[in-house]
């Protein structure tokens, strides 16, 4: 099978996580016999830097022509004090808003060989963890009316919160059909009893279930779903959420893994392309030293192998691999414990592909 993956690298050590995943692919296409057509090209800062945009149009064409998009990181020091129409983060947005992704899956799994990581005590997290966060990704408060206004008290701002029934449905299905191959829960996480936006999703939520009668969900209010995240993650299998919930609840759930470095991502959106992309930064302190940590970034194409091409056996393959990896005690710096020996971003590949 033939595929076009369009490579984003972007700034800090996005080149050095994204050279890992390409070397894995490779290896996956030598030994599935598949064939993967890359095509490089600039977003984020580099993109700045080379053509005065974060977005160029030469980029969203390539992703629009792609059978699927794999992002290292954007952003960095060098251009915070950029006005905020023109920082490196508005590529993301773009990105997203012209492929039309609107659901993004956050997986956090906590492996067995990395439990002392996790910051959890140990009788909380015995049985492991492995959750699924679906995240709205298009609508909800961060792309509603804004703005500021003389108010009440004096100048005051404001952000609204609206969502129509079309967005909840389709990321309801997402989670569902996520659901389906996974262990058929679905948590549904709002704020229903305050918010009449919540009230609106709880509802079309449990509408949208009856579709899917093999699949058992339950609702929770968000603040009790940030307390069950550190109290029971294992309770948890398919999380589905509104933007701003998700936003915060991916990055708790992404801290008691025991590592950010370690978990993938996908955008989704009505087309089996998309976007994947490991969910910590670009890390400019270490860019350049060979030191990240790969896994979150080929974990990602595992991801896409598994979504957007369909390649089930190819995806487990990779992520066997990472598991006997950290089975067998290898470690980059951000996941050893004191004392341990480290591998370089290079030496974790390597230990990898051995392992394929």
């Amino acid at each position: 099978m033939q595929k076009r993956i369009v490579l984003v690298p972007g700034d800090g050590i996005g080149p050095e996580i994204v050279g890992s995943a390409v070397r894995v692919l490779e290896k996956i296409a030598e030994k599935f016999h598949h064939e993967f057509l890359f095509e490089t090209v600039l977003a984020g800062g580099c993109a700045i830097d080379a053509t005065g945009e974060p977005l160029p149009k030469e980029t969203v064409d390539a992703c629009l022509a792609s059978d699927s998009v794999l992002l290292g990181a954007v952003g960095g020091p060098k251009w915070d004090t950029l006005p905020g129409a023109v920082r490196p983060e508005k590529a993301l947005l773009g990105l997203r808003s012209a492929l039309g992704l609107y659901t993004n899956l956050r997986p956090a799994k906590l492996y067995p060989a990395l439990k002392d990581a996790c910051p959890l005590r140990q009788d909380l997290i015995s049985g492991g963890f492995d959750l699924m966060m679906v995240r709205e990704l298009t609508g909800g408060i961060y792309f509603g009316e804004r703005g500021r206004r003389e108010g009440k008290y004096g100048p005051e701002a404001y952000d609204t919160e609206s969502y129509s029934v079309m967005e909840v449905e389709r990321i309801a299905r997402a989670a569902f059909d996520a659901a389906r191959k996974r262990r058929h829960r679905v948590t549904s996480i709002d704020k229903a009893n305050v918010l009449e936006t919540s009230r609106l999703w709880r509802e079309t939520v449990h509408r949208v279930a009856a579709e899917y009668p093999d699949v058992e969900v339950e609702d929770m209010l968000v603040d009790n779903a940030a307390m069950q995240l550190v109290r029971n993650p294992g309770r948890f299998d398919v999380v589905v959420t509104s933007n701003m919930f998700g936003d915060i609840l991916s990055d708790e759930a992404s801290q008691i893994t025991g590592s950010i470095g370690m978990l993938a991502s996908a955008s989704l959106g009505a087309t089996t392309r998309g976007m994947y992309e490991p969910i910590h930064g670009s890390a400019p302190d270490i860019a350049g030293k060979n030191i990240a940590n790969p896994i979150a970034t080929i974990l990602s194409a595992a991801m896409m192998l598994r979504y957007a091409f369909d390649m089930t056996a190819e995806a487990d393959d990779i992520e066997r691999a990472v598991d006997a990896a950290l089975s067998d005690g290898l470690r980059t710096a951000d996941i050893a414990a004191k004392g341990e020996n480290t591998l370089t971003c290079t030496e974790m590949t390597d230990a990898i592909l051995e392992r394929l």
